[in-house]
């Protein structure tokens, strides 16, 4: 009984294993330094599984979407589209450089951005969109990148849900100009905690990004300059090294350590997201007539990697609402069960920007009957049958 309240109790998250302990010690014992050779290589790896030219490994996925705002030229007085059904770090990387953020209701069977509602709120002043792969499968990237492309709007990838996952055969995060991923400790892979990456095929946007993740100093040794003194106080001919900044930028870059364990990690990536499926396939199987659940439905072109479950509830149905549906699978189960997300126009971030209830029906929805199971790759067969048991004895 205890291991299945581990894989319960622990609903997210990633494994690790020997090959991690060793990278770990391995750089320890290299005297641990940051963004050297274990981030180039880390970097020139997920490149080439994303599909890719370049890719920056950066601290955290915050990190990344905000560099990216940087990289796609947001400014203040600029418009960025996002869903209002995510973390509210995709809506708050446009907004802590002076943008304005639009929402877009969502698609009420993926949960992603609806691209049908998409046209209607782009505007002169509309620089990017930000799509959100949410729970771990892809949004309908064609129809946002015909639309965007007409309207000549950079596109940034939020895929922090879904590493690995794929749309139509691409991976996520590779169809628009920028993608951006997070390493936290419970996405799908995991640096360490906390870790991200911003992947891209423009080779100018990859540089801007590059100098702003660490204080606009040119990387590959292009920040340092020779420069002759003035003679009548020095030596003829004598030189110095002097250290130059393109502008005032950042400090986000990640540790060797991190970047380490991120490439035993993406070594297992395909693996890990495989049996995530598999789980799902498990427990979508086992609630499959249970009055009341909508459970995930999966795009036949998409691979779904399933960085959350989600299940909405629907209280006339099942006989409970989502709260107490929450708080019994807790106290009489043992079974934590999430509510991700809370729609951000909820939020008094964004209420004082002049949002409120009822301008996006689908998103509310989901606010007020979605919950998210637990599902990652340590779960065992025991353990997912004792979930779906949990869930069918939880109405009696």
């Amino acid at each position: 009984m205890s291991n299945i309240k581990f894989d319960l109790e622990i609903k997210f998250g990633t494994i690790y294993g020997k090959e991690e302990e060793d990278a770990v010690l391995r750089v320890l014992r290299n005297n641990a330094p940051t963004s050297g050779e274990e981030c180039l290589l880390f970097e020139k790896m997920y490149a080439e599984y994303a599909g890719v030219k370049y890719a920056r490994v950066v601290s955290n996925g915050t990190a990344a979407l905000f560099l990216s705002m940087i990289g796609a030229g947001i400014k203040p007085g600029d418009r960025v589209i996002t869903s209002p059904v995510t973390w509210i770090a995709s809506a708050a990387a446009p907004v802590t450089l002076g943008a304005e953020v639009d929402f877009v209701d969502i698609d009420p069977v993926t949960y992603n951005l609806d691209p049908n509602q998409l046209e209607d709120k782009i505007s002169n002043n509309t620089k990017a969109v930000i799509p959100v792969h949410l729970y771990g499968q892809a949004c309908d990237m064609d129809e946002i990148m015909t639309i965007t492309d007409k309207h000549n709007i950079v596109v940034v990838e939020d895929a922090a849900h879904a590493i690995g996952a794929e749309y139509k055969g691409r991976k996520a995060g590779s169809i628009g100009k920028i993608g951006c991923f997070s390493f936290h400790e419970q996405k799908n892979i995991s640096t360490l905690g906390e870790g991200g990456i911003i992947i891209t095929n423009d080779a100018a946007v990859f540089e801007k990004i590059a100098l702003y993740r660490s204080h606009c100093t040119r990387v590959h040794g292009k920040s340092t300059k020779y420069c002759k003194l003035d003679e009548d106080k020095f030596p003829v001919g004598k030189k110095f090294w002097w250290q130059d900044f393109d502008d005032c930028g950042y400090n986000f870059r990640m540790t060797d350590i991190q970047a380490a364990v991120g490439i035993e990690q993406l070594k297992k990536i395909d693996q890990l997201n495989q049996l995530r499926i598999n789980n799902a396939a498990y427990i979508t199987h086992g609630l499959k007539d249970v009055p009341g659940l909508t459970l995930p439905t999966v795009r036949t072109y998409n691979k779904h990697v399933f960085h959350l479950y989600p299940v909405m509830i629907n209280e006339k149905e099942f006989g409970m609402n989502k709260e107490d549906f929450i708080y019994d699978m807790l106290h009489k189960y043992g079974i934590k069960v999430g509510f991700n997300y809370i729609p951000l126009h909820y939020s008094t971030a964004f209420k004082n920007r002049g949002y409120k209830k009822g301008q996006f029906p689908n998103a509310e929805k989901l606010g007020e009957e979605m919950v998210t199971l637990p599902i990652n790759p340590r779960q065992t067969e025991e353990a997912l049958a004792y979930l779906v048991k949990s869930i069918k004895a939880v109405r009696s």
